[in-house]
């Protein structure tokens, strides 16, 4: 069975050495990143934008549960869906991973996992991101 990503060049892929990370933009005019990555800046329209791979970790800023499967959703429900600072100054909308969505709580340490959300048509596992709550004992 082959993994496929559910859009290429939004993250690694499982085999990449540098781990799970999101491939953001980062212009070279004014530093700042955006994600998805892309060739121009949102922020100053520089045209100088380099991929980066960041990510790895972050901050629960928000979230809700979803109950009910949006269209086109093929994952497990109920799952959660929210907001995380990353360290490289962004905010990114994340489904959240598996893990109590009790234990959900805004300030939160999160970690980006890449893993499969489905099997499509064709049989391959369908890769996506999402960030899973952190054990309280880990390093940031």
């Amino acid at each position: 069975m082959a993994q496929v990503p559910i859009h290429p060049g939004l993250f690694t892929l499982p085999d990449d050495p540098r781990g799970p990370r999101l491939l953001a933009g980062h212009c070279a005019a004014c530093g700042k990143h955006h994600f998805p990555a892309g060739t121009s800046c949102p922020y100053c329209s520089g045209q100088s934008c380099a991929v980066e791979a960041i990510g790895a970790t972050g901050t629960l800023y928000l979230h809700t549960v979803v109950h009910a499967r949006p269209p086109g959703y093929r994952g497990p429900v109920p799952y959660g869906f929210g907001v995380v600072d990353l360290s490289e100054g962004l905010r990114v909308v994340s489904r959240l991973g598996e893990a109590s969505l009790d234990a959900l709580r805004p300030g939160m340490s999160v970690g980006l996992e890449i893993a499969p959300l489905f099997t499509n048509d064709a049989g391959d596992e369908v890769l996506s991101f999402a960030y899973r709550p952190r054990d309280s004992g880990s390093a940031p």
